[in-house]
């Protein structure tokens, strides 16, 4: 299910251009009404429900009705992100209250190397291999099927 903005909560990262839930969606649905000064996600129904928003957002302004495969029905979901974790808090309808912190990132911001300490493979859009393969794979070639 997609996310939805809690409007008493968000103030609008503060009058900023972009706020913050507008720089972290990868599908740029997330949009500030410049006259509320209030975001909003302009389309619910092409949310690939990845979260970005909801961990992003300073004023934990964001909310999710979860599916009930990991939320019961009638409960509710709140992230609140810390510098190096975040905590979800699951609220459940009888009132029990479970949290499940994650840490949110394992190097430095602006560190992470893309193919991490693996070189890129061979380049050739027609080898089987992946971008860092075979290396990656701690092999000296991708076995593949002779013809």
């Amino acid at each position: 299910m997609p996310t939805f903005v809690m409007a008493e909560k968000c103030d609008g990262c503060k009058g900023q251009d972009k706020t913050a839930c507008m720089y972290a969606c990868p599908n740029d649905l997330m949009v500030l009404d410049k006259e509320k000064m209030k975001a909003f996600n302009r389309d619910p129904w092409h949310c690939w429900e990845c979260l970005c928003c909801a961990k992003a957002c300073p004023q934990q302004a964001m909310d999710l009705r979860g599916y009930a495969d990991f939320v019961p029905m009638g409960a509710s979901v709140t992230p609140l992100r810390g510098s190096d974790n975040i905590m979800w808090t699951v609220k459940f309808r009888d009132g029990m209250v479970k949290r499940f912190k994650f840490p949110i990132r394992t190097t430095e911001e602006g560190t992470a190397v893309p193919g991490g300490d693996f070189a890129e493979g061979a380049g050739d859009l027609n080898s089987p291999a992946l971008f860092t393969e075979p290396a990656s794979l701690l092999m000296d070639e991708v076995p593949t099927i002779k013809k």
